[in-house]
């Protein structure tokens, strides 16, 4: 059985045997399935009226400690943005009333952004229908390929410096 990427990689072997396009079978299927994995999360998200970046900002806000509060850096950092994307993406939020920010008790200066009941309530219900989405497109994968292909991954993203802490 063959894929998109087969043919390319035969098209370049035959314009260019003096070249090792062999990186081209990972990087190019990597660059496929986020698409289409994208695609997939996409729908899952628009049926709660949501796009990927705000799913991203009520997730993080709702696995983060009680009562889920965050400074807008630890948004940033977290979601791996710019502080111009999160300041839109808040901007969005709770101009929907989905999040509310407040001056930090402890820093008159800080910013602590929260979930609304509003908020959470939805994220609650989003965040199971993402995930049957999630299982539906690894159901190809059996667990213990599914395992390897998390722990390949993991390391390609460790040799970045994608590292916790």
């Amino acid at each position: 059985m063959a894929d998109h990427v087969d043919s390319v990689l035969a098209q370049w072997a035959a314009q260019r045997p003096d070249l090792d396009v062999s990186p081209m079978a990972v990087i190019g299927r990597l660059k496929r399935v986020s698409r289409l994995i994208d695609t997939e999360l996409g729908r899952t998200f628009a049926k709660h009226g949501l796009d990927a970046a705000s799913f991203d900002v009520l997730a993080t806000l709702r696995r983060s400690d009680p009562p889920h509060r965050l400074t807008p850096t630890e948004l940033m950092r977290t979601a791996m943005v710019t502080s111009g994307a999160v300041t839109q993406r808040l901007d969005r939020l709770e101009d929907r009333g989905l999040i509310a920010r407040s001056r930090s008790e402890t820093d008159g200066r800080g910013i602590l952004v929260a979930l609304t009941v509003e908020g959470r309530a939805l994220i609650d219900r989003a965040l199971p229908d993402h995930l049957d989405t999630e299982h539906r497109v690894l159901d190809a994968l059996d667990p213990s390929e599914q395992a390897a292909l998390a722990d390949a991954l993991r390391v390609l993203l460790e040799s970045f410096g994608d590292r916790t802490g």
